[in-house]
């Protein structure tokens, strides 16, 4: 499910490996957190996240948690959290590499970054989860707002606006755009350039600059997982998210 591709000047590159669209089972958002906070004990200076040609990653998957009861949904929220939290806590500069779609937790995922390159052409990123029915944790509301602004932040998550490429770089949701072929190039060379200043300094100053974002998820048990698990559970909810697993499921 994971792809591990060390690199000879420290940054590993950390590939989602989930046919076909790289949708987040519990399992895969447990080994990418584990991966991540096992990361600096065995020399890593640095990370790039990436997923496959096309496809970042499809987000959460819906699938799997439909029909569940209360106590597996849950599970899985507390593990996405917990990812969440080892981005957010992470004392290495982390790269995405946003190498097609993006919406939903793909679309965390890259937040969570310290910097962001998306593929040009017919891409799209965004928290999309009111579209599908959920509401948005302001856990995760603070990464975006951080990221692109507070009245920005509150227009994209209201609407669940889905961005193209272009879009998503005007409004600060990524950094930079790259040829699909050049994605990953392009977040490695941003962080060899990170990695090459004086490092105790720039590691301090990007300490205290994500402070913020790190103090939100400094204890995920303390978050109102309880409250967002009754919004999933609502009856309007369920009935969305079954719809749009029974579209999913129709031929193409």
């Amino acid at each position: 499910m994971l792809d591990i591709l060390p690199q000879d000047d420290g940054i590993v590159e950390i590939r989602l490996a989930r046919p076909p669209v790289n949708a987040l089972n519990v399992e895969l958002v447990r080994l990418l957190r584990q991966t991540i906070e096992e990361c600096p004990a065995q020399g890593t200076q640095g990370i790039v996240l990436s997923g496959t040609q096309g496809m970042f990653s499809a987000g959460v998957d819906v699938p799997s948690l439909i029909g569940a009861d209360r106590a597996t949904v849950r599970e899985y929220w507390r593990e996405f959290f917990l990812l969440c939290g080892a981005l957010a806590n992470s004392p290495l500069p982390l790269a995405a590499a946003v190498t097609g779609h993006s919406p939903a937790g793909g679309a965390v995922l890259a937040l969570f970054c310290d910097y962001r390159v998306m593929a040009h052409g017919p891409y799209r990123i965004g928290l999309n989860e009111v579209q599908v029915g959920l509401s948005v944790p302001d856990a995760i509301q603070v990464a975006l707002r951080r990221v692109v602004g507070p009245y920005r932040a509150e227009r994209l998550l209201v609407a669940g606006a889905m961005l193209d490429a272009e879009q998503a770089q005007a409004v600060g949701f990524v950094d930079e755009l790259a040829g699909l072929e050049q994605v990953t190039t392009r977040a490695h060379v941003w962080l060899r350039e990170l990695l090459a200043l004086p490092r105790q300094a720039m590691l301090r100053t990007r300490a205290l600059a994500r402070a913020d974002l790190a103090a939100t998820f400094a204890d995920v048990d303390a978050l109102p997982l309880d409250g967002f698990l009754d919004d999933f559970f609502s009856e309007e909810t369920q009935a969305t998210l079954a719809a749009l697993v029974a579209r999913l499921k129709k031929p193409r």
